[in-house]
């Protein structure tokens, strides 16, 4: 999967919107599981959303469900999570994570081998 590379995470007042890019120096075989994953401080890291780029099937935790869209451009090398109606217990370092795709994909952190830097996301009430 190479390198990711997270950016436009930001601090905005609760309601707001950011949208995160993830750019991945090569998306490979053309079968891969991308995610967003969250780690606010203390605690564990959490799949948000992913997508494969099978049959591009996305999956979401449930409290953004609604709210935040995950999209992948395999042309552009790219993967997008767009964050809408933000609340405070959003806050959170924001992670763009990869691995191959094999028989499905899931939200489970401990299921994605490439990761990124990070990207502060912080909402504030």
């Amino acid at each position: 999967q190479g390198q990711l590379v997270e950016s436009g995470g930001g601090s905005v007042q609760a309601g707001g919107s950011l949208r995160l890019s993830c750019e991945i120096s090569r998306i490979t075989h053309r079968r891969e599981c991308l995610a967003w994953v969250l780690q606010a401080p203390g605690k564990e890291r959490e799949g948000v959303a992913r997508v494969n780029t099978v049959d591009y099937g996305t999956f979401y935790m449930g409290s953004v469900e609604g709210r935040f869209t995950i999209s992948v451009n395999v042309a552009k090398n790219s993967l997008s999570l767009q964050m809408n109606s933000l609340k405070p217990e959003d806050t959170a370092m924001y992670y763009c994570a990869a691995e191959s795709f094999r028989t499905g994909c899931g939200l489970d952190a401990s299921e994605y081998s490439y990761w990124g830097q990070g990207t502060q996301v912080t909402v504030s009430s």
